[in-house]
């Protein structure tokens, strides 16, 4: 933080003219000029800035959150419901908008006002700011919309100065407690204002007690209190070139800008881009009289919870400590004590804290954050909001409170954010561990894991399943699936949200830390390395999937456990949501998974993923090398025993929902060695005697085909129906598969519902050829089955923008779409999913583009397409059936679109689909509540 200098106005702050700036609203990033001033008087017409509170009357009410920020709207609540609140005032967000538009300076018109207020506190208080005899001091707080806790800067005790300590000291008989004040005020405001190291006033202090051999600030007797401001002082002195400033209200006015600069301080402006606080909405200010926890034993500070927000618990919970300021709690210079304690030590001001936090949760329905002092005996609350909790303990509350008819099942659906629901699907980091982050990357996959590093997915499949393994990669592919379903976590330096990594992982509800750039892997030295550390083989890291910390070591984790109150919230969830919610699902145990959490039916099987396995890899490369038709036939022979078996086992772990299965999509090299292995293997060979002539030859035509098969661009190649154009025996064998696996089950009795999925089609002739493959295979099948209530569908991925243009004419054809999209956000942006991780970041950090739209649909260019489609293809078959299948379909603001241009159905990942549950429940809720307002 660079050092200010003071300012030289001790009265009123000078305007300076500086040409306004521009800047794109969005989440997080940094706030100029957001509102020009004539936005600023449109929406304030009477011109009124300032909003004055005290017991029994406030200009403010909990309704102007926009205006008063959440601290301000609620003192001025607390005040109208004559709750003990030290008076004082609050400066509205318009300020601070009118002050980045201003040069970084309040308008001379709007600093006219400040000293009016002051004096309404001043006959508020009895007493006067500035008045050495029994000054009127100042808190000066930050307050935003939306709660950002400790992200911007407070300070206290302001108004200080070398005759107001000696008035102080002679008003209350305590000459320690005036200077102790002071050298409080002194500190905070040379590094929230001055922008000095607190470290450099904190030194100061602990030399002190060094000197003195005493552990405890309150220690510290008046002598040493009196030198510690006077080496404070200097410090400033020498530091910014001047004196410390003593006028009050030149305190007062830089303290209000510095609020206002913290607005934009780094470690705000990263909270509101993790929190999705929007930038333009600007803090206000809280100017309020200070009251005393550090009057000595019959005086305290503390903070607390109206219910205990680890668990939900109906209990009161928080702590405080004897004759401290509010900063000593939550600093932990002392080891604060459990609120209960307070009951025995101080019994009146405890009962009246109860009764007040009571009022006040019933009053916002919800759980309460509060702050509260207690001076000689006398109890004020200095703040309410609602409370941060854990997602547990916030279902819980919501459930609770529902049985408490303190608020609706709808209410309470509206109390949790989806994506937290995450939290409580994967081992968690234990919150009580301390641990060493050493760089990070993308949050992939949530959950936690430790685990000894490996570089190949052969070596984590050799240390098995019962030895826990992180399978590190530069990137991985298709190959690594065996070792990555044997990992407990995966780690890649390349890739995005959506990379292969990514979608593989949280389909299998593994943790992944995905683009971790910082993470230098060398696969030959078996290490990877962040800066001068190096992790080798064997060696022992966590990642945290939730945050895309890389953690060294083991570090400790929490299980997840589904409450009651869990599965009684989600089923309000299920009342209401329209949208249906699938799965992607490749297994039988994703689909057993995905039932668990909620799925009606599998919305995307990708059938590639079964060719992986170690058994049939080389059935499916024998296919590959086929020289002829009857070679590859004979090989799809072999294969169609697995596919069946398969089929069969997630056909009746979702007996009585519908399953999509995509024929194959990839392109055919990837199912075949890499290049540069092979040609070492032959190299290795060439070395050897005649004997291995037949191996050489057989890897000679597996280097030729994976030439004839290489493309420059393998995701626009040939891929997806291409393959099964081409090739049409797979897709016979893909349906034979699929239809006689139905078959069998339905002789049993047992519920089937295919619907047969062509991937990548861009013209309706390409699904007109697969159509045609698929019924008259099945037809076949069926009819030697005899299995008269055979029904299937035969539908398609829109994941091409030409697709989605001509919709109307594949709609003709095809019984139901599925947008692909990763593909379709991919081909629509031309972002490569696997590379576009490099820029996406800065692209988001930069404001040129809101989000990243791997993660959530791009609804004004791909979500246009998707409308589109879905209209064009209404238009030409009513009961078309219409769902998404990418990773958005976990997304709620993605799932939210969904909704709101009616399609039928989102499929996401087994772990996601409680999240789309919830997403798709506060959908309709919304447009429910859109509709009323309407009429």
């Amino acid at each position: 933080m660079p050092t200010r200098k003071i300012a030289k106005t001790k009265t009123k702050a000078k305007t300076k003219k500086a040409a306004p700036k521009k800047s794109a609203t969005k989440a997080g990033g940094k706030t100029t000029a957001k509102k020009t001033k004539a936005a600023v008087k449109k929406n304030n017409p009477k011109g009124q800035y300032y909003y004055f509170f005290s017991v029994g009357k406030a200009d403010g009410d909990s309704s102007m959150r926009d205006l008063l920020g959440g601290k301000g709207a609620n003192l001025a609540e607390m005040c109208r419901a004559k709750i003990p609140v030290p008076p004082g005032f609050t400066i509205s967000t318009d300020v601070c908008h009118l002050y980045y538009d201003n040069g970084m300076t309040v308008p001379q018109a709007v600093d006219a006002d400040l000293e009016k207020y002051v004096k309404m506190v001043e006959k508020a208080a009895g007493k006067t700011f500035g008045d050495p005899a029994d000054p009127l001091l100042f808190s000066v707080r930050s307050g935003s919309k939306f709660s950002m806790p400790g992200m911007m800067d407070t300070i206290l005790n302001l108004g200080l100065n070398d005759e107001a300590v000696e008035g102080l000291a002679r008003k209350t008989g305590n000459l320690r407690f005036a200077l102790d004040n002071y050298r409080r005020f002194i500190a905070m405001f040379g590094n929230v204002v001055l922008g000095l190291d607190k470290d450099i006033f904190e030194n100061v202090i602990t030399k002190r007690k060094e000197d003195r051999r005493i552990k405890q600030d309150s220690s510290l007797q008046v002598n040493d209190l009196k030198e510690i401001v006077k080496k404070f002082k200097s410090i400033v002195k020498r530091k910014c070139g001047e004196p410390f400033p003593d006028d009050p209200y030149q305190q007062l006015r830089l303290a209000r800008d510095a609020v206002f600069r913290s607005w934009n301080t780094p470690r705000a402006i990263t909270y509101r881009r993790l929190n999705d606080i929007p930038s333009d909405l600007g803090t206000a200010v809280n100017i309020q009289m200070m009251v005393y926890g550090n009057m000595g034993n019959t005086s305290g500070t503390g903070v607390g919870f109206t219910r205990n927000p680890a668990t939900g618990d109906k209990e009161f919970y928080g702590e405080y400590l004897i004759n401290a300021q509010g900063e000593d709690v939550v600093a932990g210079v002392r080891t604060p004590q459990p609120i209960a304690q307070l009951k025995k030590e101080m019994p009146a001001a405890y009962k009246k804290l109860k009764d007040i936090t009571t009022r006040l949760e019933k009053h916002y329905r919800e759980i309460q954050d509060f702050e509260f002092t207690i001076q000689e005996n006398e109890l004020f609350m200095l703040q309410t909001r609602n409370g941060k909790r854990t997602v547990q303990a916030a279902i819980k509350i919501a459930v609770d409170m529902v049985k408490e008819k303190l608020i609706t099942k709808v209410e309470a659906l509206g109390r949790i954010e989806p994506a937290q629901i995450d939290q409580l699907l994967h081992p968690s980091i234990d919150p009580s561990t301390k641990y060493d982050v050493i760089a990070k990357g993308l949050p992939a996959s949530p959950g936690a894991a430790s685990g000894k590093v490996y570089f190949t997915a052969e070596d984590v499949v050799k240390q098995g399943p019962k030895k826990a393994s992180i399978l590190v990669r530069e990137e991985t592919n298709p190959d690594d699936i065996e070792g990555m379903n044997v990992a407990v976590g995966i780690l890649t330096a390349r890739g995005g949200m959506t990379s292969h990594a990514a979608v593989v992982a949280r389909g299998m509800g593994k943790c992944c830390v995905s683009g971790a750039d910082a993470a230098r892997v060398n696969v030959k030295k078996k290490q990877f390395q962040v800066g001068k550390l190096v992790i080798k083989e064997g060696e022992v890291i966590t990642l945290n999937g939730s945050t895309g910390e890389i953690i060294i070591g083991t570090v400790s984790t929490v299980e997840p456990e589904l409450s009651g109150e869990f599965s009684e919230f989600m089923s309000w969830a299920d009342e209401v949501k329209v949208l249906k919610v699938r799965t992607n699902a490749d297994t039988p145990a994703d689909a057993v998974k995905a039932i668990k959490f909620g799925a009606e039916g599998i919305g995307l099987c990708r059938t590639e993923h079964m060719f992986f396995a170690e058994d049939r890899i080389p059935i499916v490369q024998e296919m590959i090398l086929a020289d002829s038709i009857e070679e590859r036939e004979m090989a799809l022979a072999k294969l169609l025993s697995f596919q069946k078996k398969d089929f069969k086992a997630i056909f009746n772990a979702m007996e009585g929902f519908p399953v999509t299965i995509r024929t194959l999509d990839p392109p055919l090299h990837e199912f075949l060695p890499h290049k540069s292995d092979v040609e070492a293997k032959i190299e290795a060979l060439d070395k050897k005697s005649d004997e291995y002539e037949e191996d050489l030859a057989h890897l000679s035509k597996v280097l030729r085909r994976i030439e004839e098969l290489a493309e420059t661009n393998p995701m626009l190649g040939h891929r997806g129906c291409r393959l099964g154009i081409l090739y049409p025996e797979i897709t016979e064998m893909q349906v034979k598969a699929i239809i006689m696996a139905a078959c069998d089950l339905i002789k049993d009795k047992k519920k089937i519902f295919p619907e047969i999925m062509i991937p990548l089609v861009g013209h309706v002739n390409e699904f007109k050829h697969q159509k045609e493959v698929v019924e008259r295979i099945a037809r076949g099948v069926i009819g030697k089955s005899k299995s008269r209530q055979m029904e299937f569908m035969i539908g398609t991925m829109i994941e091409i923008p030409r697709a989605a243009l001509t919709a109307d004419e594949i709609a003709a054809e095809a019984e139901f779409f599925s947008f692909g999209t990763n593909d379709l956000t991919q081909m629509t942006m031309g972002f490569s999913r696997d590379d576009a991780g490099k820029f996406l970041g800065h692209y988001v950090e930069s404001g040129i583009l809101p989000h990243d739209p791997f993660v959530s649909i791009d609804q004004d260019g791909v979500g246009q397409l998707i409308k589109i489609g879905k209209e064009k293809g209404r238009a030409a078959r009513r009961d078309l059936k219409i769902g998404i299948c990418g990773e958005h379909g976990g997304d709620p603001a993605s799932i939210a679109f969904c909704h709101e241009i009616g399609l039928d159905y989102v499929s996401c990942s087994p772990f996601r689909v409680p999240i789309a549950r919830l997403a798709a429940a506060q959908a309709a809720l919304r447009d429910k509540k859109t509709a009323r307002k309407k009429k």
